[in-house]
């Protein structure tokens, strides 16, 4: 086995006793380590190709149940140890800077790391090195804030004394990964209690370590980036437009849909109409040959439906969603295509709510439900959302298809579609951009919206995503990491 000399004979020494003791000293930390698995879990899928530098024991990358995992850490003791702990795992002992093992993978996760590490910089340029364009690094460290409390913890011998040697702000973390080439998603701040009493962390940590003047008290930064993005190559487009009495919006839907890309596809999803909708659908497609377009007779019931089975039946990789009523002009669809295609987003999300609306556009109490639902799940979701009810969105088939994968988690059942987008976009780590839009009346028919009843439970909704996040993966601990008490 490899030993890391150099700068790092003191933190090497110091690891290498602790791994003697680890088990001793988890029983008194469990808590933090509990939390910290946990909201790993929320933000990386099983199953995905996993790199974690500062491995330790390998722990936390073996929770993780990656279809590859390889763990690196610079003592050699830790890392006979997590061979002996997860030998379907891969470990290599040496320091972060000097890493190239000539792969690349889904996530690299760096879980408190930072305060040990000789060379930042270096550090990220060989994160970057073992990434692809579709990697997300998640970054945890200590805040600032907790520099003397952890001192303090460690003289009273409640947690172990640690060689820290570097105290990164945020903001410090983010210039150190754009330099590398990398760009920050979203930033996090976690951990207000670190205990593993569940009636105290949940509430604690899941709800007042997110209160906007509290947050920046919790324990530990979180920084989740990409790397920098690129132009994609032009990829053809298939626009879901869910159709229910919209009769009289079809010709105009066919009229204004511009072509994006390569080949533009259009669906209409219709199901359950009392008016003519589907018959007008059918007398369009076959006046309009020059069109690639067809009819999905939807066999469920509601837009989230509507939706999901357009989708099923897309043949091209980017996904847009478009309303039938039109109150989004269909003009302005190519923005959202260049907003992709650019890297700019990897969810691109409608948002109404910048330019004036035309009067009767949406009701007031429509319009101070969306704002509080937005900030609800801005709440929850920890990246920026203004109109999180806006229907217009576009997103990667590919990304799609792992949120459809875990959207069976949430629950509850979406009516629209847009918070199983949006919960899911951000769980996978995804750029989520808001493209701003004219909303304009509706033409034609009467909203399917009812604000009251499903306000509550877009609500619901949001809970549920607060679930997902912090209850369920932290009660999915798995017992081989952390000894019982």
């Amino acid at each position: 086995m490899r030993r890391v000399s150099g700068p790092y004979e003191a933190v090497v020494a110091h690891f290498d006793r602790l791994a003697r003791e680890e088990d001793r000293w988890l029983r008194r930390t469990s808590g933090y380590h509990l939390l910290a698995r946990g909201l790993h879990r929320s933000l990386i899928s099983p199953g995905r190709s996993v790199l974690e530098i500062g491995c330790g024991r390998g722990d936390l990358l073996a929770a993780l149940a990656p279809s590859r995992g390889v763990g690196v850490d610079v003592s050699p003791a830790m890392v006979a140890a997590a061979r002996e702990r997860h030998p379907e795992l891969r470990f290599e002992c040496v320091a972060g800077e000097e890493l190239d093992l000539g792969e690349r993978f889904d996530y690299v996760v760096l879980q408190d790391l930072v305060p040990y590490v000789d060379d930042l910089q270096a550090l990220m340029d060989r994160v970057a090195a073992h990434c692809h364009d579709r990697t997300r690094v998640v970054v945890s460290t200590y805040s600032n804030l907790w520099r003397a409390p952890l001192a303090l913890l460690a003289a009273l011998r409640l947690r172990p004394w640690r060689p820290v040697r570097n105290w990164v702000a945020p903001r410090d973390l983010g210039d150190l990964l754009s330099l590398a080439g990398l760009e920050t998603v979203t930033r996090r701040n976690e951990v207000l209690l670190p205990v593993r009493s569940r009636p105290l962390s949940l509430p604690v940590n899941g709800f007042l370590g997110r209160l906007p003047g509290i947050r920046q008290l919790c324990l530990s930064s979180w920084v989740i980036a990409r790397p920098a993005p690129r132009r994609r190559e032009p990829l053809g487009v298939t626009v879901v437009v869910p159709c229910r009495n919209e009769s009289g919006s079809i010709e105009e839907l066919v009229r204004r849909i511009p072509e994006m890309g390569p080949g533009t596809e259009v669906l209409f999803v219709e199901g359950g109409s009392t008016d003519d909708t589907r018959a007008r659908i059918e007398r369009a497609i076959a006046e309009h040959p020059e069109r690639d377009m067809r009819l999905v007779v939807q066999t469920g019931r509601g837009k989230s439906n509507a939706v999901w089975e357009g989708f099923e039946h897309a043949r091209n990789p980017v996904l847009m969603i478009l309303d039938g009523d039109m109150t989004v002009p269909p003009e302005d669809l190519p923005k959202f295509y260049e907003a992709l295609s650019s890297g700019a987003g990897e969810m691109v999300n409608g948002n109404r709510l910048v330019y004036g609306m035309e009067p009767g556009a949406m009701r007031f109490l429509n319009m101070l439900g969306n704002k509080a639902f937005g900030w609800l799940l801005c709440f929850v979701l920890g990246q920026y959302v203004k109109d999180t009810l806006c229907g217009t969105k576009v997103i990667l088939r590919e990304d799609y298809e792992r949120i459809r994968a875990q959207r069976a988690q949430f629950r509850e059942h979406d009516p629209f579609g847009d918070f199983d987008l949006l919960l899911g976009s951000s769980l996978l780590g995804l750029r989520i951009v808001n493209v701003p839009v004219r909303y304009a009346a509706r033409v034609y028919g009467e909203t399917n919206i009812h604000r009251f009843r499903q306000g509550w439970l877009l609500v619901r909704l949001a809970f549920a995503g607060f679930r997902r996040i912090w209850i369920e993966p932290v009660d999915a601990g798995s017992p081989k990491a952390l000894p019982g008490p």
